[in-house]
């Protein structure tokens, strides 16, 4: 049917709108938190409450869809997005910090649920099309590239003297246009009722060791992206680059975060999970050395673009192997699980960049992420050695 293949392009364009205000959070966020907080290493605290939010509300948010279905869910989530842009906005420019993290927790709250519009895209597809399904959502993100960080660049003075207020008042127009594109959807309805005994229990699906490495590699991809992304702003600050430098720097970040989604799917069809995995995590490696090595503004560029190609890599890559670990009826709890344990990962490196980055300088935010970058290239290696299994149908 018609409405079943413009799915996937509109689920895209609510992916785009939800990371294109993601992006100008991210380039805007710690300096907001820099400015408003009196202790300033609880600059980033507001970021970390976004991450924090969508922790919280990952798995009932996969609970409520598996009830009530996803597009209900996912136009009542898009309230409570536009209701943190219209708080951002106040917040700013009545100067209170714990207001501004107030409305990052609204954002947070709403990015929960819009991070399953992967999984809704994997639902209307064959089987064999899931990896590529989940790419072209992500593949929406590259406009986020190009609205979020230019958004938050012009629209910095749009609002008296509230630097950047103007930027999140242009969110909440974002939010109405994903409310429209959601409406447009045409989303199956939940199975009320799995046969008796076609769910198997939480912890032996959790068990499985494909399932382990696809949440490793998201949890662990997502986390070193996270502290390593919400430092940048105040590095480049730190090491005198002006604003609109790290405006650019963030813009090619989430290039590179998104860009790849239009093959990533296709990469994985022909080379194997496993491949893509294993060069996402080689990309973080190498963003690492490269930020070790230098703080000149190409250093800057050049890492920050190697990490978002690792992220997008290891993201989508543990994705698609998680739709291959659960049936139909697993499917809510499963995915429930998987997001909760990356977004409470990405939670706590949100949370400590701030403090590393002030207390310790950029060195050491870089060499804190060198471990989890081995252990995921040690997971990746030993997923390559296991021999390949056929994907649960769900």
């Amino acid at each position: 049917m018609q409405y079943l293949k413009r799915n996937v392009p509109l689920l895209a364009l609510c992916q785009a709108l939800m990371m294109s205000a993601n992006s100008l959070m991210v380039t805007s966020a710690a300096l907001v938190g820099f400015a408003l907080a009196d202790d300033k290493s609880l600059a980033t605290l507001p970021l970390a409450a976004q991450f924090l939010a969508t922790m919280l509300a990952s798995a009932p948010a996969s609970l409520l869809m598996g009830r009530f279905g996803r597009k209900p869910v996912f136009l009542a989530a898009t309230l409570v997005g536009l209701a943190g842009a219209l708080l951002a906005t106040w917040a700013i420019v009545h100067g209170s910090f714990w207001l501004f993290c107030a409305a990052a927790a609204l954002t947070g709250a709403f990015n929960g649920f819009g991070n399953y519009y992967r999984f809704a895209a994997a639902e209307v597809v064959p089987v064999e099309r899931r990896a590529r399904a989940i790419s072209a959502v992500m593949a929406g993100g590259v406009i986020a590239a190009l609205v979020g960080p230019n958004l938050a660049n012009w629209a910095q003075d749009l609002i008296g003297d509230a630097r950047f207020a103007g930027g999140f008042a242009a969110v909440a127009g974002l939010q109405l246009i994903a409310a429209a594109a959601l409406a447009a959807t045409r989303l199956a309805k939940p199975v009320v009722k799995a046969a008796s005994g076609e769910a198997r229990p939480l912890l032996q699906i959790a068990a499985q060791g494909r399932f382990i490495v696809a949440v490793l590699c998201a949890m662990l991809g997502y986390g070193v992206m996270s502290l390593v992304m919400t430092a940048t702003p105040l590095a480049m600050q730190q090491h005198q680059h002006p604003f609109g430098d790290t405006a650019f720097v963030i813009q090619w970040h989430v290039l590179g975060m998104f860009a790849p989604s239009f093959f990533t799917g296709r990469l994985i069809e022909r080379f194997g999970v496993d491949n893509v995995l294993l060069v996402g995590a080689l990309l973080a490696a190498a963003c690492l050395g490269i930020n070790l090595y230098g703080q000149q503004l190409w250093h800057f560029w050049s890492a920050l673009l190697a990490l978002g190609v690792s992220w997008n890599f290891l993201f989508i890559g543990g994705t698609a192997l998680v739709t291959e670990c659960h049936s139909a009826a697993e499917r809510p709890k499963v995915q429930g699980l998987n997001d909760t344990l990356v977004f409470t990962t990405v939670t706590l490196a949100a949370l400590s960049a701030g403090a590393l980055q002030h207390s310790f300088g950029w060195q050491a935010v870089n060499q804190g992420v060198i471990a989890p970058v081995v252990l995921m290239l040690l997971a990746v290696i030993w997923l390559k050695l296991q021999p390949r299994t056929a994907a649960v149908s769900g």
